[in-house]
């Protein structure tokens, strides 16, 4: 699937939702609501995954329920996701679910949202800034994932071993995971990164893949987190297709926004 269909996907997502029911697929490398054209991920190539380990890896639904994109806990009161997923579905129609590993479950909390704050440079993903952050209303009862330093160059250095976590489409176009997937890409170098999309930009974006393909995130896991270790490194944005070769899925570079995400999950940041 192009980026340019993806992101159609997305665009038509809300109104599919609004008028049908439908669970559009988000992207990610993408994460639609299935909104989140332009995204990938669900996590392709990958194995289960568990919520013991990655406590603070956490959904997005719509008032009814359907999962769209994938999110991450950043603090007590606050979650940190895909612009394009937060643009995707009106806010009090967003539910943001955390503790539950599996959808058919009623694990976990399930918590509104009272404020949604969004890059004030994002327009597309392709173009850059696709990051929000979702105040709840109430608070979670799992650990964040830890920001990055703004300065932290090496949780980015080409070959560290990363990892993608969600709920989204196990090949593209496919079916939905019920279980929490994740899966392990190295961080792919910036000058590869741009061979392969002419709008990558360094400063707020980040590749992870293999050269290969066979190994990513899908419709659905838009985001979501990309992790080394606890640290959270990037959010799910964008790709071609969902593991394809030579095309490594694009995430959010989240140390670009370390001060906007603590600022916005403020007064009750923990981790």
């Amino acid at each position: 699937m192009s980026v340019k269909s993806r992101r159609s996907l997305l665009l038509a997502s809300g109104a599919l939702l609004a008028a049908a029911a439908v669970v559009v697929p988000v992207v990610v490398g993408t994460a639609s609501a299935d909104p989140a054209s332009a995204n990938q991920p669900r996590i392709v190539g990958g194995g289960k995954a568990s919520l013991a380990a990655h406590p603070y890896t956490a959904y997005l639904t719509d008032a009814g329920g359907n999962q769209f994109c994938g999110a991450v806990i950043v603090s007590s009161t606050a979650v940190a996701t895909a612009a394009h997923c937060a643009k995707a579905v009106a806010k009090q129609d967003v539910r943001v679910v955390a503790g539950r590993e599996d959808k058919r479950t009623g694990d976990g909390q399930v918590l509104g949202v009272s404020k949604i704050w969004i890059s004030k440079g994002y327009s597309d993903p392709t173009q850059g800034d696709d990051i929000a952050v979702l105040t709840v209303r109430g608070q979670f009862g799992y650990r964040p994932a830890k920001l990055p330093e703004r300065s932290d160059t090496a949780s980015y250095r080409e070959g560290t071993t990363a990892t993608v976590l969600g709920w989204g489409r196990l090949a593209d176009g496919g079916d939905r995971s019920d279980y929490l997937r994740g899966a392990q890409v190295p961080v792919v170098s910036d000058r590869t990164c741009r061979a392969d999309y002419t709008v990558y930009n360094q400063r707020t974006m980040v590749c992870a893949g293999y050269e290969a393909g066979g190994v990513d995130a899908c419709q659905g896991d838009s985001g979501g987190p990309l992790v080394v270790g606890d640290t959270l490194i990037g959010i799910v944005s964008f790709g071609d297709g969902c593991g394809k070769a030579g095309k490594p899925g694009v995430y959010t570079r989240v140390s670009a926004y370390t001060d906007d995400i603590k600022a916005q999950a403020r007064p009750r940041l923990f981790g």
